[in-house]
Formats: structure tokens, sequence, C-alpha cells
């Protein structure tokens, strides 16, 4: 029989500390969560392995290395009220409960957010609010965000979401260009959006997060 906790622990010690990920927030949660809860009942021997794990069909569950490493440049505080976008089964949405005071998810399909929503509920996690809804949107109503957590890849950010950040605000997301990528913090100074480099990386684009084809002549 599999021990989770002791995979969690080496997950960590060989996988985020070893990326240059210190702080003690972003250690402890992931040393707490229950990776495993959060993956697909095929993905479960593997939930701690150093690799992204199939979600859907162009989505997936970040690798613990890069998750950590988004998580260590979005400087998630104590105080923070955080949005998780495109959530997925909830891993990211468990870890950031951990280290913020509150956590609104949507998550695109309507019934991994009603399993991610169960799972939270099962672990006690209550200062999270996960929900079907569409990424792209956000959700403006309980905004502004101290942080903005998207779980993937994206060619363009909206500048709807930006908008939702509080002023220092961060949004943290991989930013692709064809296949090669970069995790990316998008850092709100007044109506500027300055984009922080964070560390070479790669997901697949999310729905909603495509650039547009430009019409040639």
């Amino acid at each position: 029989m599999t021990d989770y906790a002791a995979a969690r622990t080496a997950m960590v010690d060989r996988q985020v500390r070893p990326s240059d990920v210190t702080s003690f927030p972003i250690i402890d949660a992931m040393l707490h969560i229950p990776r495993h809860r959060f993956v697909s009942p095929a993905h479960i021997d593997i939930a701690y392995s150093d690799a992204s794990l199939p979600l859907l069909p162009g989505r997936e569950i970040l690798a613990p290395r890069t998750f950590a490493k988004m998580l260590d440049g979005a400087r998630i505080g104590a105080d923070d009220l955080v949005l998780d976008l495109a959530s997925g089964l909830g891993y990211s949405t468990a870890v950031i409960a951990r280290m913020a005071a509150a956590v609104i998810a949507l998550e695109p399909d309507a019934a991994l957010a009603e399993t991610a929503a169960a799972t939270l509920l099962d672990l006690e996690i209550d200062n999270a609010i996960l929900q079907a809804g569409d990424p792209v949107a956000g959700d403006s109503a309980h905004g502004p965000f101290d942080a903005i957590f998207i779980n993937g890849g994206v060619e363009v950010v909206p500048d709807a979401l930006l908008l939702q950040l509080k002023e220092g605000g961060r949004l943290v997301a991989v930013q692709m260009t064809a296949a090669m990528g970069r995790a990316v913090a998008f850092i709100r100074s007044g109506d500027r959006f300055q984009p922080r480099p964070l560390f070479d990386a790669a997901a697949p684009v999310l729905p909603g997060f495509a650039a547009k084809e430009a019409f040639a002549f």
C-alpha cells in the first residue's frame, strides 16, 4: 500500500526544494495537501511523480515543480484573496487555500468542478469556493484579487482578468509562443501591467486563451 505522506515528502524534497522554492507557506501546503486525492483514479499511483498529469484532452495538472515555482512567483500572502482559474480537480485550490485567506476557483468543466468541490468539502477546506465558470471572464463580482493563478498555458491574457487585480496584484500563468513557453507574473501598477518573466515552462494553451488569428490579405 502506498505511503502517501512519504510520497509527498519525497516530492517536496526532490522536486520542489531543489528548484529554489524555499518559501515556508508553499513547502508547508504541498507537504500537507494530499495531491493523490485530486487526480483521476487512473493516475493515483503517479500522483507525486515529477510530471504533469492528464486531466482532459488539452488539459493537464501542472507538474509539482512547475506549480511550486509559479506559486513562488505569485507571492501569495496569508491575508490574500486569490482567484484560481481552470482549477481542474482542485489541487491548486486546496494548496492555495492553505496559504491564503480565501480562494475563489473557476473550472469550465462542470463535472470536474463538482468532483473538486466535493473533495474540498471532504477535506474540510472551508476557505475556498470552487464552482463551474468561465476562466476567461474571471469573477469581477468577488474581486479585486491580490493574486490570480492560471493553471495552464495562455497566448494572451484578457484585459478583463488583469483589471480584476488589486494595485500591486499578481497574475501568474505560463505564456506560450508556439512550442516555447515561460511562466510570467503580470504585476499591476495603476493602469499598467508589468510582465515579469519567472522561468522556462510549457503547458497546453487553455480554451479561450489562444491568440486570435489575424486575417491575411
